[in-house]
């Protein structure tokens, strides 16, 4: 089977550095042109089953990239949903930073160890949406391919699991908007990492956006 782990396209929040965890923005006009462009790229490709975060902004990205003629096959599942984080949610990156230094910094250096302040863990994230992302795959055939639109941060800790990364190395590769990652293999816990973080559909190879706030 094929996986195609796309995240959602920018939102205004993204763009100014805003944490919005589950708080539920929509995508920007920017996001709307990405999430258009990933359609135009898969448009010829063979998708036999759709999952996505009930949010708005995975939703529209999914539709968007599934086309009109298969947006009814779209599924949404709740543990697909970004991490909730907390009492963060709305406040810029240089706020949390100055009103909650060394949590901040400890999301920075060690975020496995951090319990979001009235949200999640990244642990906790992993535990919901490990078995979303499982039961999506589940029965799918060799030949057959799964979009699963999300977050960054479910993105990452779901690509941690596939790469056997600990938790504290997700700030290892990025997650760009509408970025797709290819997932190949026989069943969920035999999968390989074919492409990574590619948005070559609406980026230049030097030139992706980098949000500041996760």
């Amino acid at each position: 089977m094929k996986i195609l782990l796309a995240r959602h396209g920018e939102t205004a929040w993204n763009a100014e550095g805003r944490y919005q965890g589950q708080e539920d923005i929509p995508l920007a006009g920017s996001g709307r042109t990405q999430a258009r462009r990933l359609g135009e790229r898969l448009r010829d490709v063979r998708i036999d089953r759709a999952v996505a975060s009930p949010l708005s902004r995975t939703v529209e990205t999914a539709r968007l990239a599934l086309g009109e003629p298969r947006s009814a096959m779209l599924t949404l599942d709740d543990g697909l949903m970004e991490i909730a984080h907390g009492s963060w949610e709305g406040k810029l990156a240089a706020e949390i930073a100055a009103d909650d230094g060394d949590r901040f910094r400890a999301w920075r250096e060690t975020p496995d160890k951090v319990q979001m302040p009235g949200g999640e863990s990244l642990k906790q994230v992993l535990d919901r949406a490990w078995p979303a992302f499982a039961a999506a795959c589940e029965d799918m055939g060799d030949g057959e391919t799964l979009l699963v639109v999300a977050h960054d941060a479910v993105n990452r800790v779901i690509l941690c699991r596939v790469l056997g990364l600990p938790l504290f190395k997700l700030w290892s590769f990025r997650q760009a908007p509408t970025t797709l990652n290819l997932l190949e293999g026989p069943s969920v816990d035999q999968l390989e990492v074919v492409r990574l973080n590619d948005c070559s559909h609406h980026t230049l190879f030097f030139g992706e956006a980098v949000h500041r706030a996760l």
